[in-house]
C-alpha cells in the first residue's frame, strides 16, 4: 500500500501527530465520544471514526491499529470474550520486546496498558479484575490470538465507507484460549464496590 494508506492529507496530518501509543490513547479518550448505538449498529473504518468523532471498542481498536501502522507498527488487534457481557477488542503494540495495548471502552479500567508485559496472556490478565458487568460479575473468560489487519487490506479497512462486519465475523470465529479453569469460575467473588464505582466513572449511559 502507498505510504498514505488511502488517507487524504488532512487525515494524515492528524494521524502523524499520534506518534506514540499514549497519544493515540489520549485521542481515543479525549477526542472521540463513546458509541452507544444499540445492537452493534455500526462498524466504522478509521476514516469514518476520524470524521464522525465517535467509536465503540472495535472501532476504536481499528483506529488505534491504523494510527500505529502509520508509525511503523504492525496493525494488530486481539479479542477478549466474556460471559453475560460484551466482548472487548484492543489494539496491540510491542516496545522493548514487551506487549502493550490501546483500547476504547465505556469502562475506565479497560483502556491503555503500558508495554511491560512479556506475554499476551500476562497482558490480558491485567484486564481481569476490571472486566465486569453491571451486576458486578467478573466476566472475562477467553482471548484470541493477535490478528494482523493487513489480511483485510483488500477491504480497504482503514478508509472504507461501508461497515466492516467481515472483520468482526473473523474475530468471533477464531479459537480463543481460556483464562480460567471451571473450578476457578465457581469461586469468583463479585467486584469490590470501590473498583466497581471507579470502573464506571465517566461512563455514558
Amino acid at each position: 500500500m502507498k505510504r498514505d494508506f488511502g488517507f487524504d492529507p488532512e487525515e494524515m496530518t492528524v494521524l502523524r501527530r499520534l506518534s506514540r501509543p499514549e497519544k493515540i490513547q489520549d485521542f481515543l479518550d479525549q477526542e472521540l465520544r463513546y458509541n452507544k448505538e444499540p445492537g452493534g449498529a455500526t462498524f466504522r473504518s478509521p476514516r469514518r471514526v476520524l470524521r464522525d468523532r465517535v467509536a465503540h471498542c472495535i472501532e476504536g481498536a481499528l483506529f488505534a491499529a491504523a494510527a500505529l501502522r502509520v508509525h511503523g507498527h504492525r496493525p494488530l488487534i486481539l479479542d477478549m470474550e466474556a460471559v453475560r457481557d460484551d466482548d472487548h477488542i484492543i489494539a496491540l503494540f510491542k516496545q522493548f520486546g514487551h506487549w502493550g495495548a490501546i483500547g476504547k471502552s465505556n469502562y475506565s479500567g479497560l483502556r491503555f496498558r503500558e508495554p511491560v508485559h512479556r506475554t499476551l496472556r500476562e497482558l490480558v490478565m491485567t484486564y481481569f479484575e476490571h472486566y465486569f458487568n453491571l451486576e458486578g460479575e467478573k466476566t472475562l473468560r477467553t482471548f484470541s490470538r493477535p490478528v494482523n489487519l493487513t489480511r483485510f487490506d483488500k477491504l480497504n479497512w482503514m478508509t472504507a465507507e461501508k461497515e466492516l462486519w467481515e472483520i468482526s465475523d473473523y474475530l468471533y470465529a477464531l479459537p480463543h484460549r481460556p483464562v480460567l479453569k471451571p473450578v476457578m469460575v465457581r469461586s469468583l467473588r463479585r467486584v469490590d464496590r470501590r473498583l466497581y464505582e471507579a470502573g464506571l466513572h465517566g461512563t455514558i449511559r
